[in-house]
């Protein structure tokens, strides 16, 4: 099962989740997309929330109220988070989440521990936890399936512009080789290079009077 809730519109049209337990978390984990923003309070026990940012974008593009409410929601849904006050939730991109054999379901590290960002939570604001509850939606998705479909977008996207570039470079290569072909002909019109009708009679007639001084 996976919780699906609505950012505030004035945010932009986002999308925020997080599993039911660790080995939902665990498929998440596994199954993200390029374009989330995973978040988690600090060296505590809390849900794993994640942000789907719209493609393109990197958590560069989150904006204040958007952090606001990933940041409240990941803190109201720690047991321990939840009953005191200036917590820190850290945050990083999906594909900064580092998983191996050895770590416990649901746990994670980072690959690079300098992309990892934290925002101070200073106290829950139920105003936004409310809010963020209204919009609530339970669904049970199949994470593999919707990644797979990403996964060939994506080769699709890429086999069209590895097509467009070969096509490119075939237009530039051709182009290349007439503008060689016109400036080769060019060299053979320099004028110095060139003999005149007059030239050629003035020679023919130099010639003509060689013949009658030998006779």
């Amino acid at each position: 099962m996976v919780f699906y809730f609505k950012a505030r519109p004035e945010a932009g049209d986002y999308t925020i989740f997080m599993g039911l337990d660790k080995h939902e978390n665990e498929e998440l984990i596994k199954y993200g997309f390029p374009e989330d923003i995973w978040f988690h309070v600090d060296k505590m026990s809390s849900a794993h929330v994640y942000l789907r940012l719209n493609k393109g974008q990197t958590i560069d593009d989150i904006n204040e109220g958007l952090l606001e409410d990933c940041a409240q929601l990941v803190k109201a849904n720690s047991i321990q988070g939840n009953k005191v006050n200036n917590v820190d939730v850290v945050y990083t991109p999906w594909f900064n989440l580092k998983k191996t054999p050895s770590m416990d379901v649901g746990q994670v590290g980072f690959h690079n521990p300098k992309m990892v960002r934290t925002v101070k939570v200073e106290k829950r604001i139920n105003e936004i936890v409310n809010r963020l509850n209204k919009t609530k939606v339970e669904r049970k998705p199949d994470l593999k399936a919707e990644r797979e479909a990403v996964n060939a977008v994506e080769r699709a996207e890429r086999k069209v512009q590895l097509r467009d570039k070969k096509k490119r470079e075939e237009l530039e290569r051709l182009e290349k080789e007439k503008q060689a072909e016109i400036r080769s002909y060019k060299s053979l019109m320099v004028s110095e290079k060139m003999t005149s009708n007059k030239q050629i009679a003035s020679a023919n007639k130099s010639l003509q009077e060689l013949e009658d001084d030998f006779m």
